[in-house]
């Protein structure tokens, strides 16, 4: 019988504001991927769902937890649908959301247009993103610290990995790998890197990477076998839902295979309002489900 050590792990890094303490969040994140698991093989679901790992971060950068009760009435309508409905789909791909993605694709190459038209969100967006660059209190590092922890750690106990970031966690995940393949020189890597709601493709958030200004393979972390990008119809902050061209340079170098990216319909409401970008909504969707469980079946087969 095989060393349960050497299970594959899944290391989930969220995105910014504050989140839950970590045991109820990581309790309500595996109701949604578990769900969605369960709904193409439930014969894996349990295994997945004792593989998951959550880097829990904010609580360093905010010093204060999201009310879980906020979340659950949400969480509990989502479990009990299976997919967007034909008015979620509606709404994301409708002309008004197309104009607003537009304004924000301009604003990213001009970013003195961002006061005229920028909402709450998205400058609370820009302002947390500012005091991650920043590093204030020596937080951003403490976050990038807490994912190397946990690779290395499922480095030497021989574990594939699936590192999972959404949104800012996508930065946080791959800043972390670049330093660990660039800066500390490990040789370990991670099987599938699989980011949703992704600002990386960002002209603002590129400019300010790890890497950024090295040229050729230093640019880049070289400790990725596989990346998977998905991005939901209607992102506002996935406003590049491509990153393959992004970071083509990767791939010309033989650094990765391929980036492959994905499109979802997301269907999570926050009260009421339908609200494409939540993790949530990323945990329980069939192409999110499905990209884990092919990783997941894959890993088990190399491991035996």
């Amino acid at each position: 019988m095989k060393s349960s050590s050497r299970q594959p792990i899944i290391i989930y890094v969220p995105g910014l504001k504050p989140k839950p303490s970590a045991e109820l969040h990581q309790r309500e994140l595996i109701r949604c991927l578990g769900a969605g698991v369960r709904r193409i093989d439930a014969g894996i679901a349990d295994d997945i769902e004792r593989a998951f790992c959550l880097v829990s971060w904010t609580y360093d950068f905010y010093g204060e937890h999201r009310d879980i009760n906020l979340d659950l009435e949400d969480i509990r309508m989502i479990l009990s649908r299976e997919r967007a409905s034909e008015e979620d789909i509606r709404v994301v791909t409708s002309l008004k959301r197309r104009f607003s993605r537009w304004l924000y694709n301009l604003a990213d190459y001009l970013p003195f247009l961002i006061p005229h038209f920028a909402t709450e969100e998205v400058e609370i967006h820009l302002r947390d993103f500012n005091r991650y660059l920043r590093n204030t209190n020596g937080a951003s590092e403490i976050a990038r610290q807490k994912v190397k922890t946990e690779l290395t750690n499922a480095a030497q106990a021989g574990r594939p990995v699936l590192l999972f970031g959404h949104s800012m966690g996508s930065v946080i995940a791959y800043e972390s790998l670049w330093q660990l393949s660039r800066e500390l020189k490990t040789d370990l890597a991670v099987d599938l890197f699989l980011t949703t709601g992704s600002p990386l493709g960002q002209s603002i958030v590129q400019r300010h990477l790890m890497g950024s200004h090295q040229q050729g393979a230093e640019k880049y972390p070289a400790n990725i076998r596989r990346w998977v990008n998905i991005a939901a119809v209607g992102e506002l902050t996935a406003i590049d839902r491509v990153l393959k061209n992004d970071f083509s340079e990767m791939i010309e170098l033989g650094l990765i295979d391929d980036i492959d990216d994905r499109d979802s319909f997301n269907y999570y409401h926050m009260s009421g309002v339908l609200n494409v970008h939540a993790e949530y909504g990323y945990l329980i969707n069939e192409v999110t489900a499905g990209i884990i469980c092919e990783w997941w079946r894959a890993a088990i087969q190399d491991r035996d």
